[in-house]
This record gives structure tokens, sequence and C-alpha cells, in this order.
């Protein structure tokens, strides 16, 4: 004990402040913090008799909108905030859940265990981290200072309860895994898997063969396969929302008022000594950067006011490009080290290999070429004869450096005088008429201050105030739609189910769903706020957990029995020519198909000719022996026979390869085990969740 109560009387509080920056409170470790309201001393949940208080889930919220801002120098989007809170409540439960077992279990941390954490052969990370000695060990001196120094006796009482959780933790993990094994066998078998291929000839009749049209099916076929699935239409309760939004864009008057904040830092911008500081201190949304930027690398707003006439020392803009406003400061102009040419194209599209297609290709271009020479405006002839995107723009491509376009067209514009016309190009998209209108002459360092141009506090405050005055007058009035009329909102519906993921228009909004799940029909919603705009909405019905109906997934129905009537009729046809035959050899003759080949098909590799991929064509195969035929096979694509023509077995493991397969089959093992388990606890335990109630009231 003596060396403990060492522990106990000394050190100061930079140490405990490093552990907390070194991320150790492992209830935070993967939550983190938003602003929520509520009132202390609430519990927001009880697991097991045990309360999980709002104080440990405002912190935890707290702390991960700390590391969130750190990491981005932003807030958190809100719809981030959702997922956020349900992944800090969820890893709340766990620690809980984990707490109750250590307890349960009866782990213990000795006084001793602790010590080897902190001067044994091999201590903590946090004590390596911060008493480092620069080789991977640690500074037995500067250790021992910390240790002997008498000033904070809570500080290190506080280390010694984190320690000791942290080697409690790791027994109750260590328990949990024990049963995980990887033996040889099954590294070697995990090989053989990823590397066992194969070499197969086939007959495959394709699906699409068949024309939709020759196909009949009735009410009654549909019905038998719709009872025969049934369970593929099994649905959670939904909801029927009607909403209505409005976008959180900035307003003119926001974007002039970003404008001027910019024009008002240019002086001091200019005089700024170092401009990394200058734009750290003043929070520029891009960072600090020591490169040099030809026209083709800078946004074109940018390089275009960059470009036009370079001063050094000059500061420029405002000017928008994006989303982002800039002022940009020029710091030194250079000869460019590679090419870089700002060009416009014509294409007359051909593939390769058709021969009179590009023909024809060809000889529509020199036509454009020769009225081009004669005065024709060059952007108005990409407009009318280019098949490439760039067309509505006079065929512009911007600026491009070395590595952008496909070699040919590259080598002819990197060799064109400026304002000359240049080709026939020919590349493999055909042949091109290009021109290029300028070449980068010099490269810029430049110091780039940019803001976002985001809505400001009024214009978020009168968006979110005009839906609150919806809501309140159609809880009033019981009339949703009315009211969102009368603001000049129209409203959209859509189908939300229970937990789902992904809410159609909407995206992910755990306010919403929190919002329905507790809701009846007529309800109208409080103002959820989403990523990009407010909304508000009414449920307008909903519909029990339960199977869609018949009529609802009719259109789902039709193309799946179609396939499967013609499956049944491409089954009995290759079955038909199999039994003519002896074995694989002319089956492709008597089904009236050409035969195929495909090899080094893998469970890496699943994509079988004019099948496309096809793991079932593959798993067959792979299940099969050299020179063995399967039977006839149903696919998604279409129905095949598979002769497996030749098996490469991976052979052994080699060594250099075993132990890191291993570890990943080892660690994928233990992943399952751990989820397995603590599913298996929440199932077994009574959690009660009053977050809702809580964090409202």
């Amino acid at each position: 004990m003596g060396v403990m109560n060492r522990l106990r009387e000394n050190t100061g509080v930079v140490l405990w402040i490093l552990v907390f920056a070194f991320g150790v409170i492992w209830v935070l470790q993967d939550s983190g913090g938003l602003d929520v309201v509520g009132f202390a001393g609430n519990n927001i949940a009880t697991v097991n008799g045990d309360d999980i208080t709002f104080e440990e889930y405002s912190q935890a919220l707290d702390g991960q909108l700390s590391n969130y801002q750190q990491q981005t120098g932003d807030s958190m989007p809100p719809q981030m905030l959702d997922q956020t809170r349900e992944r800090v409540f969820d890893n709340l439960v766990e620690t809980k859940l984990r707490e109750q077992e250590m307890s349960r279990l009866g782990l213990e941390v000795s006084d001793q265990e602790v010590v080897e954490m902190i001067q044994g052969a091999d201590p903590h990370p946090i004590i390596k981290l911060y008493f480092g000695d620069g080789s991977g060990g640690v500074d037995r001196a500067l250790l021992q200072n910390f240790i002997e120094n008498p000033d904070a006796r809570q500080d290190w009482l506080n280390i010694e309860d984190y320690l000791r959780q942290e080697r409690l933790r790791e027994k109750l993990d260590q328990l949990v895994t024990a049963s995980v094994r990887v033996s040889d066998a099954d590294v070697q078998a995990e090989y053989t898997r990823r590397n066992r291929a194969v070499d197969v000839r086939f007959v495959a009749l394709r699906y699409s063969t068949i024309a939709n049209d020759s196909i009949s099916f009735t009410d009654r076929d549909l019905r038998r396969f719709y009872d025969d699935n049934r369970e593929e239409f099994a649905r959670n309760r939904s909801y029927t929302f009607r909403y209505v939004s409005v976008d959180k864009n900035p307003t003119a008057a926001d974007t002039a008022a970003i404008l001027d904040d910019l024009e008002d830092l240019k002086a001091s911008f200019a005089a700024a000594a170092d401009d990394s500081t200058f734009l750290t201190r003043n929070g520029s949304e891009r960072p600090w950067s020591d490169a040099y930027f030809r026209p083709d690398e800078l946004d074109d707003a940018i390089s275009e006011v960059v470009f036009d006439d370079p001063q050094i020392g000059e500061v420029i803009g405002p000017v928008i490009s994006g989303s982002q406003a800039h002022i940009i400061k020029v710091l030194d102009v250079r000869a460019p080290e590679e090419t870089a040419v700002r060009a416009r194209h014509i294409l007359f599209r051909a593939a390769e290999g058709d021969t009179e297609a590009r023909a024809e290709a060809r000889r529509e271009a020199n036509d454009v070429l020769r009225q081009i020479r004669n005065g024709a405006d060059f952007a108005e002839m990409a407009r009318e004869h280019s098949a490439d995107q760039s067309a509505s723009q006079g065929g512009d491509l911007g600026w491009f450096g070395p590595g952008r376009m496909v070699a040919p067209f590259e080598e002819a514009a990197f060799g064109a005088r400026v304002g000359r016309v240049v080709g026939p190009v020919s590349t493999q998209f055909g042949f091109h008429l290009i021109e290029v209108t300028e070449r980068a002459t010099q490269e810029a360092q430049i110091a780039d201050f940019a803001l976002e141009l985001r809505a400001s506090v009024a214009t978020l405050n009168a968006a979110q105030e005009r839906l609150e005055d919806v809501q309140y007058f159609a809880i009033e009035n019981d009339d949703f739609e009315a009211e969102a009329a009368r603001a000049g909102l129209n409203p959209t519906t859509v189908q939300v189910e229970d937990g789902a993921a992904f809410i159609p228009g909407i995206g992910n909004s755990g306010e919403l769903q929190s919002f329905l799940s507790g809701a009846d029909v007529g309800d109208v919603s409080e103002v959820i706020e989403l990523n990009n705009e407010f909304i508000i909405g009414v449920v307008e019905a909903i519909q029990e957990a339960g199977y869609q109906p018949f009529e609802e997934v009719r259109s789902q129905l039709e193309p799946r029995v179609r396939n499967q009537k013609k499956a049944e009729m491409l089954r009995e046809r290759l079955e038909d020519a199999l039994g003519q035959t002896d074995g694989f050899d002319g089956l492709a003759a008597a089904a009236g198909e050409q035969e195929r080949t495909a090899n080094s098909l893998s469970y890496t590799n699943m994509v079988v000719p004019t099948l496309g991929r096809d793991p079932k064509f593959v798993g067959s195969a792979l299940g099969l022996a050299a020179g063995e035929t399967s039977g006839v096979i149903e696919g998604a694509n279409g129905v095949y026979v598979i002769h497996v023509t030749e098996v490469r077995e991976a052979g052994d493991v080699p060594p250099a390869e075993l132990e890191s397969l291993r570890t990943q089959l080892q660690t994928q093992a233990q992943n399952r085990v751990r989820t397995q388990w603590i599913a298996a606890l929440k199932d077994d335990s009574e959690i009660i969740d009053r977050r809702r109630q809580v964090l409202i009231n």
C-alpha cells in the first residue's frame, strides 16, 4: 500500500487535465454533445432500477459537441445531432448494463494492479503518452517527479479510479470474449474461401430474350405469389405525415452583410504580417496554405480575379464562389511548373470499333471545321453540333492541367496555339475540334480568407416564427391545410415507417420519429429543424404494423411474376435440351444458344459474362468439382447450366499472411460476441426511456 498512498498524496492538476484530454472517460467514448434543454436532477432513463441522470446525458452530449466543433470549426448539423442523441443514449444504457454485470460477477481490481498500470513494465497508454521518453518507453524520472509532488491528492484519487475502472472493463471484456478461438484450420478455411477460383463453361437463357408482352398472368397468379412471399411485405407501424417547410438559405441582406464584413477586413488583411494567424483568428473557412496554384487549381470565380492582373500584396474581392465569399491576398507570382490551358471543344461522338460511325463523325467534324475557318462562331457550332454536355456552355471545358483529359486530347490541347482550332482529334469517345482560349503563364501563392454564406440569426428566427404561426393556428382552427395555404406554403406528403433510418425528402430525423411515435391522427408537430430547412406537419393517418395490402404492392409483384413465368418456360426448355445430350457437350446446340466461358470466378469475383454480378452462379460453380456439371439453376437474370473446367485451389496460407488473417478473424469474432452479448443483456433488462418527458418538460 505504500506506493498507492504516495500516488494518492501526490501530483498536480495538470495530469488530470491531460487524462481528460486523452478521452479517458469511457462512458463518453462514443457519445457527444449537443445543446439540450431540461431540468437538472431528472432521470432520463432507468436500467434495471439504476438511473441515468440528466447530468450524465448532458455532459456526454456537451463533450461530443465540443469535439465536433474542435475538428470542424462549426456547430453540429441538426440531423447529425439527432443521430448523436441516439448514440449517446445507447452508450449510456450499455455502460450501465456493463457496470451491473461487473458487480454481479464480483469483478475486482487490486491496488497492485493499478500500480502496475502506472509503474509496471508496460504502463497504461496515458502514462506513455504524457511521460514518454521519445522512444516508446516512459521517462521514469519525470513520472516519479509527478508522483512525489504533494500538491494534488484528489487528482491522483481520480486517476486511480479511472485506471481501476479501465482494468475492470478489460477483465469484463476478456470474460465476454474468452470463448473466441481461431484455429489454424479456421484460418486455412477462410484463406481457401477467399482464394479458391474456378473456370467454367456455361449455357444461359436470359429472361430478357422473352418479350414482356408475350407473358400473360392473372390476378390469381399475382395473389398466389403475394401469399407465398407474404413476409417480404411485412411492415412496421407507419404514418402519413403532411408537412410544409421553409428553407434556411441566406437572404440577399444576409449575403450583403457578409460581403460588407469582408470589405471591412480588407485593410487589416493587407497589413497583416502573418497571414496564417490572420485567417485563424478571424475564422476563415479556408485554411492557410503555402502552395502555389495554377488557374486550373482554383475555383473559376477565384481564378478569374486572381489572374486578371495579379499584384503582390494586393487584396482582391469580395468574390462569391459556390457557397462562400472570399477576399484573396496575392503573396507571390511565378512561372508555372506544369502546363495548364483553358479550352473549348466540339465532340462528334462515335464508339471505338464502329468503323462506319467513326468515318461519319470524322466527315462531320471536318465539315464543321471548314465552317469555323470560314467565320462561323465556335460557341454556336458547339451548341448545335457537340455531343458533349459542355455544348450548352459553347463547348467550354474550363481550365485543366496534366492528367485531366485522355492522352490524345491532352497532347493536342497542350500543343495548340491560343485561338487556333485543331482537329479532328481522335479519342475513344469520337472526334474533337479543340480551341485553346487561354494558356497559363503564371501560378500564384495566395491567402484565401473565406466565409460561408449563411442565413443570419434574424433570418432563421423569422423562418421558424413563420412555421410557429402555422402550428398555432392549425391547432387553434383544426385546419392544417388552410393555415399552410394562408402562409403561402405548399404541403408535401410522406410515408414514415417506425424506426426508418431514412425518410424520403427529409433524411434522418430522430426528432420527427420521436414526435410520430407518440402522436395521434390530427396531431401537429412542433417546428423541427433539419440541416437545410425547418418543417412542421400533421399526422394524417396511422397504419398499424402488419402486411402491405395486395393492391399497394401490385406494381412490384407484376415484374417478379413475369420473371417467374419466364424462368419456368426457360427452365423447361433447358431441361429438355439437357435430356437430349450426354452431359454438357452439345447442350448449347440442343438449346439453340451460344456456349460461353467465365474464368477465375471466386467470392471476390462474382461478375459473369452476359449475366452480370450473380452470387448464386458463383456459389454454385464453387460447389462443383472439376469436370462436374450442374443441373438447371434459376438466377436473377436467367437460367443456366454450369460445367466446371478447372478448379484452382488456394493452397496453404502463406506464413506471412497467417497471423494477419488470424487477427482479422479473431477481431471479427470478438466483435460479433460483444454485439450479441450486449443485445442479450438489453433483451433481458428493464429499460425505461424517459427522455421525451424530461427533455420537453
